[in-house]
């Protein structure tokens, strides 16, 4: 099991080796978003293979494949599942010595560029972008799943729960009037109007 996923470049560079190369498994990620370490999590150990050439100069050229099988929550139960992602890998590479921490940026060809400042390479932040553009945005574990109560959060699927069998307030419309046998029409002090009669002339 690998710890994370590095590729150790400093031969490469010196022009010692035709190009680097790096293969593990790996049970989770760990990532830096909005200044907060995020987790992606895997069903089992993914494996990754990854390769990197020299294009001359300080630039390069990155491929290989990601196959995890990442776990997601369910958009309406929050529920784990398991959905595979198989990750194509292949991206520009620059060193630029300055750089603190590995960041993608764009060319001016729009091709995204991997841009690193230390030879022993972390790909985590990497190849966990990479992971989640190609996972979908949303999943559910059950196309029928019914989600969660929206007030004490009980899990709908395991059965009814007491706030399901409260009758909600319904609405007024104004152009219709208020709903017949509603709430609304009981506590409306008004409605008992309706029922007078005026006296004739």
């Amino acid at each position: 099991m690998t710890d994370s996923p590095r590729i150790h470049l400093g031969a490469l560079m010196r022009s010692t080796l035709d190009d680097a190369q790096a293969e593990g498994h790996l049970d989770h990620l760990q990532y830096e978003q909005g200044g907060q370490l995020h987790t992606l999590r895997f069903a089992s150990p993914a494996p990754f293979e990854v390769s990197v050439n020299t294009l001359g100069g300080s630039e390069m050229y990155l491929q290989g494949s990601f196959e995890p099988v990442l776990i997601m929550e369910c958009a309406r139960c929050l529920r784990d599942v398991e959905v595979p992602v198989d990750v194509q890998l292949g991206t520009l590479m620059r060193y630029e010595p300055s750089a603190e921490q590995p960041y993608l940026e764009e060319a001016d060809t729009g091709e995204e560029v991997l841009v690193f400042g230390d030879p022993d390479l972390d790909l985590s932040a990497y190849l966990a972008e990479t992971t989640l553009l190609s996972a979908p945005l949303s999943v559910l574990h059950d196309e029928a799943c019914k989600g969660l109560c929206q007030v004490c959060g009980h899990d709908l699927n395991e059965g009814p729960c007491e706030h399901m069998a409260q009758v909600p307030v319904e609405e007024i419309d104004d152009e219709l009037g208020t709903p017949a046998g509603s709430l609304h029409a009981k506590q409306n002090p008004f409605a008992a109007l309706a029922d007078l009669k005026l006296p004739e002339d």
